[in-house]
């Protein structure tokens, strides 16, 4: 019984050197000692924990709060707006406006609801002749993301 034991403990010696082996290449320790090596695999878990977390977090954020929509149409005199998100984002409407008068717009019919949702339909006159909707759409774009890094400020 005692060669059992004997080649049961070398046997076992093996497969813990060949796990250690493994262990350490999938961790990229370069550790030598067993205890070096566990502690090298426990930092590396505890960083594959916190890159986890964080990519968990990026991926709630991104669909708790989408962008507001934005569409703009090109009318004789001015512009049709409208901006839509399932937010009621406060402020927004201020950082709407205040893009309109950058670009010398001036609202002259607006209805606007931020109860449970943020919609802003608006029609302006006003501008430069060299001012398409496409300006105005990506005005109202940086205004948003503007407003945006405010709010996570």
């Amino acid at each position: 019984m005692a060669s059992k034991n004997g080649g049961n403990k070398a046997s076992t010696g093996a497969s813990l050197s060949r796990k250690m082996q493994q262990l350490r290449s999938a961790t990229h320790s370069s550790a030598v000692s067993e205890e070096s090596i566990l502690k090298d695999a426990s930092r590396y878990i505890q960083e594959l924990k916190e890159k986890v977390v964080k990519l968990i977090e990026d991926v709630e954020n991104s669909y708790q709060d989408p962008l507001p929509v934005i569409k703009v149409k090109t009318l004789k005199k001015g512009f049709k707006v409208k901006v839509f998100s399932e937010n009621s984002n406060p402020g927004l409407l201020v950082s709407m406006l205040e893009a309109f008068d950058e670009l010398g717009l001036d609202v002259v019919d607006a209805r606007v609801s931020t109860t449970n949702t943020f919609l802003l339909e608006a029609m302006q006159e006003g501008g430069s002749g060299r001012i398409d909707d496409q300006a105005v759409e990506q005005a109202l774009a940086q205004a948003i993301r503007k407003w945006k890094q405010q709010q996570q400020d």
